[in-house]
């Protein structure tokens, strides 16, 4: 199990952060150019203001993986840090919510994604099929379910070890 882990933890960083630094530099170029083009010679990029959103939407899903192996998933922690022993247990539920949800992102994404593809919607000014858009959502929703699965087993082997140092 740990070799499937660590294995899953280089391809999912190496996904994560090539797709996220490509992405970005490609929307801060598209950006800057329409910048220089509307102030330099008056003249806009219409895709340019495209690009940049979906690129948003891809680096924000993307970014939910990214989040999981950082730790750095927006959670309410007021109850922890109040009462220190429910730490571990909502730690636990913290992330088997998060199963769910990537679950529910698999599910719901995939039927998304397939209405796409019989709808054959496309972007306005790109015309970006929107399957590709849609298919961001099956597939985070798989990367987070691995990275959760990842985060669980860490902590897993944690409790194992500061309970045998006990």
């Amino acid at each position: 199990m740990p070799k499937l882990l660590n294995f899953l933890d280089k391809i999912l960083s190496f996904v994560e952060e090539w797709v996220l630094f490509i992405s970005t530099f490609t929307a801060l170029l598209a950006l800057f150019a329409n910048v220089v083009l509307r102030y330099g010679f008056n003249y806009s990029l219409a895709w340019s203001e495209e690009l940049v959103r979906e690129v948003i939407i891809l680096t924000t899903f993307i970014g939910c993986s990214a989040a999981i192996k950082a730790r750095s998933m927006i959670k309410i922690d007021a109850l922890a840090q109040i009462v220190p022993r429910f730490k571990t247990p909502l730690t636990f539920f913290s992330n088997f919510v998060t199963l769910i949800f990537a679950v529910i992102m698999v599910y719901y994404g995939w039927k998304m994604a397939a209405l796409q593809v019989m709808t054959n919607q496309k972007t306005i000014i790109m015309e970006i099929p929107l399957v590709y858009l849609y298919a961001i959502l099956p597939v985070m929703g798989v990367m987070m379910f691995i990275r959760t699965i990842q985060v669980i087993y860490e902590d897993l082997q944690q409790l194992k070890t500061s309970a045998a140092a006990q």
